[in-house]
């Protein structure tokens, strides 16, 4: 064969190849993600270049590249067990609180595990729950107090019960003591640079998300939240002024069906609230007091059959201010959205969190995905 055959037939192996993964991206959802997603999830060696998510976080987490590279432990969960004051190798707790400095956690298989208390998380952790079909549920779940650079990734957590007072194994082979905790399935205390991305969270007994105690430089992207009262809590209470300075981005995330209100409800920060699909809500969407900043852009909000407005003004009496603006929304089903105040909503993103907004129109393909991911191994995700 002449080397001028044998370049032609290269070229058409090379746009057959094309071809087959782009079929295959169709068939699997891709044609259309977000850009979190496309960084990716089109690269079917996902799984042994896991590493990758970490460059493809937006918003006010920025890049997690702290998360990876030299002296990065790589820890399998193989056992679903859990023993709170002496945990076992093998198990979810004993990767997060024994092993020392930055370690990224995978899951062997599919597995359901009741925390037995709350499970304390360190800083330089990733939980990676691609591959598997990973289950928190029925007891403790997750907590990041005072802790920096943590990815929580493709974990369905629900049903997160409420904890007594108790002692724990923590970070650093620490035993720590917790007080009282509510039952939300993961809570932010005084935490920065932390992405939650593709979970699905249900059913717990408070909330889904909480974001307080001056945690920020937070984005919360690409989860299902769903069969939810309180969904998610920015700010810790109206009398911690600390929190003014917290940032959150929330994106590509799809709220309901049967979500009630919080989502979120910020106190004194700033929230960029942008191209999430919201399926109803029987109180509110977003909500907020003491004089909060939300810029909720290019989201698609489908109203329920009554309550048609969007927004909340909470605490309204108390004098504060409320600084709520809508770009590019699209409202259907009757939906209403109240602009409030006339301060700055602009999220001043740095070149590492920047991201495009896409048009709210195309919202849904772009929260088809929402929740934990089923990826298969030698495929795309």
């Amino acid at each position: 064969m002449s080397t001028r055959s044998s370049l032609c037939l290269l070229i058409i192996c090379i746009i057959l190849g094309i071809e087959a993964v782009s079929v295959l991206a169709q068939k699997r959802g891709l044609s259309k993600l977000n850009a979190i997603d496309v960084c990716w999830r089109r690269n079917p060696k996902w799984r042994e270049q896991r590493e990758q998510l970490a460059k493809c976080s937006v918003g006010f987490a920025g890049k997690m590249t702290n998360n990876i590279g030299k002296g990065t432990t790589m820890y399998v969960v193989t056992d679903p067990s859990d023993d709170p004051l002496k945990p076992k190798p093998g198990t979810l707790r004993y990767g997060v609180t024994m092993i020392p400095g930055k370690v990224w956690i995978t899951f062997q298989k599919d597995m359901n595990i009741k925390l037995a208390k709350t499970l304390v998380v360190g800083s330089f952790t990733t939980i990676d729950g691609r591959g598997a079909i990973v289950h928190i549920a029925q007891g403790g779940c997750i907590l990041l107090h005072k802790v920096t650079d943590v990815i929580i990734h493709s974990l369905r957590i629900h049903h997160c019960r409420a904890q007594p007072a108790s002692t724990v194994m923590g970070p650093g082979a620490q035993l720590i003591q917790l007080s009282e905790m509510d039952g939300d399935a993961i809570r932010l205390l005084a935490s920065t640079k932390i992405w939650i991305d593709h979970n699905t969270l249900y059913r717990c007994e408070d909330g889904l998300i909480d974001v307080t105690l001056g945690s920020s430089y937070v984005t919360i992207s690409n989860n299902w939240f769903r069969d939810h009262d309180k969904v998610m809590l920015l700010g810790h209470d109206d009398d911690f002024k600390d929190d003014k300075n917290m940032k959150v981005t929330v994106v590509y995330n799809r709220f309901g069906p049967n979500c009630h209100q919080r989502m979120p409800r910020v106190r004194h920060g700033y929230a960029h609230v942008v191209n999430n699909l919201y399926l109803g809500w029987e109180l509110y969407a977003i909500g907020g007091s003491m004089n909060p900043s939300i810029k909720s852009q290019s989201n698609l909000f489908v109203a329920p059959s009554e309550n048609k407005e969007v927004t909340r003004e909470i605490n309204k009496e108390n004098g504060k201010g409320y600084n709520f603006r809508s770009v590019g929304d699209v409202l259907e089903n009757g939906a209403s959205f109240n602009d409030t105040g006339s301060g700055y909503v602009k999220p001043n993103y740095t070149s590492e969190q920047v991201f495009a907004v896409e048009d709210a129109r195309v919202v849904r393909p772009l929260t088809r995905s929402a929740g934990a991911l089923r990826c298969k191994p030698r495929s795309l995700c």
